[in-house]
């Protein structure tokens, strides 16, 4: 696991064994994290559930998120993204200080024990531009059924240090967003949105898009993308409403364009 800053830069760098076992006819899961922390002893922890708590959620292919079900005023906040490739996990957390502004990330990459990572292209502007064609899913934690829609994201980058993204979704009503971000090093930074939206860049390309705080009355997501091949993205968002509460979890399966000239 890699824990940084708000801004990407490393804190600490922690290799990790997590263990998944089957308990009671598989009615109950123990779960052993070992962490082996560079110049001190091996930390271990065990834990074990019979069940679910609130603020989790599963997809179909086995992405989850799990965190706060509620935001509010003077209170720690966050969330875990978790995404699945063939024999690749990523999980990213993403935490909030006292004060709403977002605090650190940790990214946690993982591959299954016995088998080789297939590697991931590097995320930069240039990795992300084009016209992706995907499939949404939102689940509830209320429960509710679950609702599939198509999605279209164009980016197209204005200059050296503009980039216009156009989000399209819904399949009977489509609603579109346009919305211009500018171009830094390592992160894209949407400065219209309110709240102000960063998308990061970390590696193995993997992106954490989420506010730089949280403002009260605002609606806001937290999200993790995760470029899996140079045409091949999933993205992960959980969505709160302007109440502060946790109201959905969509994952997003998106291909590009094979046409990637309208787009540059």
């Amino acid at each position: 696991s890699s824990m940084s800053s708000p801004a990407g830069e490393l804190i600490e760098d922690t290799p990790s064994v997590v263990t998944l076992e089957g308990l009671n006819q598989n009615q109950t899961i123990r779960q052993t994290i070992t962490r082996f922390p560079r110049d001190r002893e091996k930390q271990e922890s065990v834990l074990e559930y019979s069940s679910l708590g609130r603020g989790i959620l599963f997809c179909s292919t086995g992405a989850f998120s799990q965190g706060s079900t509620q935001w509010g005023p003077f209170s720690e906040f966050g969330a875990e993204l978790g995404l699945i490739a063939d024999n690749r996990r990523l999980r990213l957390v993403q935490l909030y200080n006292r004060e709403a502004q977002l605090d650190r990330l940790t990214l946690i990459r993982e591959t299954l024990q016995g088998t080789q990572p297939a590697p991931s292209p590097q995320i930069a502007v240039d990795q992300l531009k084009g016209v992706w064609q995907g499939e949404a899913v939102t689940v509830y934690p209320d429960w509710r059924s679950p609702l599939s829609y198509p999605t279209h994201l164009r980016l197209q980058q204005l200059d050296s240090h503009r980039l216009v993204q156009q989000l399209s979704f819904g399949e009977t009503t489509l609603t579109s967003i346009t919305s211009t971000a500018t171009i830094e090093p390592h992160r894209l930074l949407f400065e219209q949105s309110e709240p102000k939206i960063q998308v990061l860049f970390l590696p193995n390309g993997v992106s954490s898009t989420c506010p730089l705080s949280i403002q009260p009355g605002q609606p806001f997501f937290l999200e993790v993308g995760w470029l899996i091949a140079a045409d091949s993205r999933q993205r992960l968002i959980r969505h709160y409403n302007e109440k502060g509460e946790w109201v959905s979890l969509t994952l997003v399966t998106e291909y590009r364009s094979k046409n990637r000239a309208t787009a540059l």
